[in-house]
C-alpha cells in the first residue's frame, strides 16, 4: 500500500511539472511571435513617417505638390481594402517665421468673397457674403493714417456682390462683373466705374459674357480681363479681352479679343509690375447651385455635366502657376508658388520690389477631402524670381483684403480657420491686424 501511494504521487508530481513546461514553452513562443510581429509594424511605421519627414520641403526649398505626397505605410484598410494614408490636418503647413501682429479696429461687417483696392491711404472695401444667405451691397473705408473706419457708401443696385474683378488707375476704380446675388447664383455682365473723389459711379460697357471671379488687370492703357468661370460658376474660362480706357471712360464700343490665358479658372492674384501682366495661382473648377434650386443654393458637390448628361463629381484643382504676358504678347511661365494657392485676388501687394500674398486656399486634404486654408505670407521677389515664406498670419484665412501703409501690412475680412490644428474653414471675419514687413 506504501509503495502503491508513492508511486501514484510521484506520476502526479511529474504531470504537474510537464504541463508547466510545457506552457512555459508556449509562452517564450508567443513573445517571439508578438516581438517580431512589434517589430515588422515598428519597422514599417518608422520608415513611412521618415521617408515622408525626408521629403518635407525646408524653409530654403518650398516647392510642393501636395497632389504627388508619397503614401504612408499602414496595415489600416479602407473599404476598398487599399492602405489609408494617415495625414495630420495640418500636414501642408509650411514653415515660417512668427510675426508681431497687432490687432486693429473691427470692419463694420465681416465679409467672404469681398474686394479691396488701395489708393494712398485710404483701402475701399467692397461687398461680399455676410452669410451664405446675404450680400453685402456697399462700400466701406479704412484709413491707413488714422486706423479708422470711415463713413460706407452705397454701390449701384445692379452691380455684383462677390467675386468682382477690380483694379485702379489712381483716382477711378475699375468693377468688373462678378457674382449677383447670395447662395450660388450666377454671375453678371455688367460693369461699372467709381470716382473715388466724388464717389459717384457709372456704367462701363459690359463684358461679352457674364463671368466669375475673372482676373482683371490696366496695362498699357487697356482694362484686361482673363479666365474666371462660366455661367455655371464651375467651367474654367480661358477668354481674354480688353478695353482701352482713360479717366474712367471707355475709348471703344466693343471688347477686344486678346490671346487667351495658359490656364482658365477664378480666384487668382493678378498684378502688373515693371510694365509685366502677371497672373498667380487659383483654381479649376468651384461650387455649383443645386439643380432646380429657386434660391440657387449651393451644391455640397463640385458638379458637371459630361457626355453621358448626368451629374458627376470633380475633384477642384487648386494650382501654384505663374504667367506673365511678355512684350510680343505671349504667356510665359515663371516659378510656381510654394504650393497650390487660390482664393488671393485681393490678397496680394506690392513692397520692395516683391509680389506678397497672403493667406488662401491649397488642396484639399487626401484623406478627408475638406478645404485647407493657408495661413502663409508669401513673398516673390522680382529681382530674383525666388519664392519665400516670410512669415505667419495670426490664423489661417482665404479671400482677405490686404494693404501696406508707411511699412505696415495690413489684413482685414475674409474667412478664418478652425483653429491651429484645424486648417478648415469656418468664421466669416471682419477683424484687421496689422504688422511690420521689412526685407
Amino acid at each position: 500500500m506504501k509503495f502503491g501511494r508513492h508511486t501514484q504521487k510521484h506520476s502526479s508530481s511529474l504531470s504537474i511539472k510537464l504541463v508547466i513546461l510545457v506552457s512555459f514553452i508556449a509562452l517564450i513562443g508567443a513573445g517571439v511571435v508578438v516581438d517580431l510581429l512589434w517589430a515588422s509594424s515598428s519597422s514599417s511605421s518608422f520608415s513611412a513617417f521618415r521617408y515622408v519627414s525626408d521629403n518635407w520641403p525646408s524653409q530654403q526649398s518650398l516647392n510642393l505638390n501636395l497632389t504627388s505626397l508619397p503614401k504612408a505605410k499602414s496595415k489600416d484598410k479602407g473599404k476598398d481594402g487599399a492602405p489609408e494614408r494617415i495625414l495630420s490636418a495640418t500636414f501642408a503647413d509650411l514653415p515660417g517665421p512668427e510675426l508681431h501682429w497687432e490687432k486693429m479696429p473691427t470692419a463694420p461687417v465681416p465679409r467672404l468673397d469681398g474686394a479691396a483696392i488701395q489708393i494712398k491711404n485710404i483701402l475701399y472695401v467692397f461687398a461680399g457674403y455676410g452669410t451664405i444667405n446675404l450680400v453685402h451691397s456697399h462700400v466701406d473705408v479704412y484709413n491707413f493714417t488714422d486706423n479708422t473706419w470711415g463713413e460706407s457708401f452705397p454701390m449701384p443696385k445692379e452691380m455684383a456682390h462677390s467675386h468682382l474683378g477690380m483694379v485702379t488707375d489712381g483716382r477711378y476704380i475699375y468693377v468688373v462683373t462678378g457674382q449677383y446675388g447670395p447662395q450660388c447664383r450666377g454671375p453678371t455682365a455688367r460693369n461699372f466705374v467709381l470716382d473715388t473723389e466724388t464717389r459717384q459711379w457709372k456704367d462701363l460697357l459690359s463684358l461679352p459674357v457674364p463671368r466669375y471671379a475673372p482676373a482683371t488687370q490696366l496695362w498699357r492703357g487697356r482694362l484686361h480681363v482673363m479666365g474666371g468661370s462660366g455661367a455655371n460658376r464651375y467651367t474654367p474660362e480661358l477668354d481674354h479681352w480688353s478695353l482701352a480706357v482713360k479717366d474712367g471712360k471707355a475709348l471703344e464700343k466693343e471688347w477686344r479679343s486678346e490671346v487667351p490665358i495658359p490656364r482658365g479658372g477664378p480666384h487668382r492674384a493678378c498684378v502688373v509690375v515693371d510694365d509685366k501682366l502677371m497672373i498667380i495661382g487659383g483654381q479649376e473648377g468651384d461650387f455649383m447651385a443645386k439643380p432646380g434650386s429657386p434660391i440657387f443654393k449651393c451644391s455640397r458637390r463640385h458638379e458637371c455635366t459630361m457626355r453621358l448628361a448626368k451629374p458627376c463629381t470633380v475633384a477642384l484643382v487648386v494650382y501654384a502657376d505663374v504667367y506673365m504676358l511678355d512684350d510680343e504678347m505671349k504667356w510665359k511661365t515663371l516659378p510656381s508658388m510654394p504650393k497650390p494657392d487660390s482664393h488671393i485676388e485681393f490678397a496680394w501687394t506690392i513692397v520692395n520690389h516683391s509680389i506678397i500674398i497672403a493667406g488662401g486656399t491649397t488642396d484639399k486634404h487626401p484623406n478627408t477631402k475638406k478645404m485647407i486654408l493657408n495661413g502663409e505670407i508669401f513673398r516673390f521677389d522680382l529681382d530674383t524670381l525666388k519664392w519665400s515664406v516670410i512669415g505667419k498670419l495670426p490664423y489661417r484665412v482665404k479671400t482677405t483684403l490686404v494693404g501696406f501703409w508707411n511699412g505696415w501690412f495690413y489684413f482685414t475680412s475674409g474667412q478664418r480657420d478652425k483653429g491651429p490644428d484645424d486648417p478648415g474653414p469656418r468664421k466669416v471675419i471682419g477683424e484687421v491686424w496689422r504688422t511690420k514687413l521689412s526685407f
